[in-house]
């Protein structure tokens, strides 16, 4: 099975060069990429991933705004009754680790996540969906 993911930038934050890099990181691994691009809501990523029936869903966060839009895509999908999972990748404090996936957030990657890293725990965070 080809892992289909959906790469997205929320809210204001216009740093697109780390997302570009990682979504060509994971196409490379075999997984298939959509990217929605930038200033995107938590809604019209909620609807783009059920749209394109992906298996998790990847926001990156450079802005601070983490705490506030991950868990409201999460909440956005889960409000249409989609439990595709939500990872994050970016700058988010350790300090703020347990309240991300507290909000169910899946996974999250700091600066410095390796590629074998990320393509690992994306595909450990799909099969605990799919089981």
């Amino acid at each position: 099975m080809t892992v289909r993911v959906l790469v997205a930038k929320v809210g204001l934050d216009g740093h697109d060069r780390g997302i570009k890099v990682v979504a060509r990181l994971l196409r490379d691994a075999g997984m298939e990429v959509v990217y929605t691009g930038l200033f995107q809501t938590p809604e019209t990523v909620a609807i783009a991933a059920i749209q394109e029936d992906v298996d998790v869903v990847g926001l990156s966060m450079l802005s601070g705004a983490h705490l506030t839009l991950a868990p409201m895509v999460v909440e956005a999908l889960r409000s249409k009754g989609s439990d595709i999972p939500v990872i994050v990748g970016g700058i988010v404090p350790n300090n703020d680790l347990e309240d991300m996936r507290a909000a169910g957030v899946a996974a999250v990657f700091g600066p410095g996540a390796s590629a074998e890293e990320m393509v690992a725990s994306i595909n450990e965070v799909v099969a605990r969906a799919s089981s």
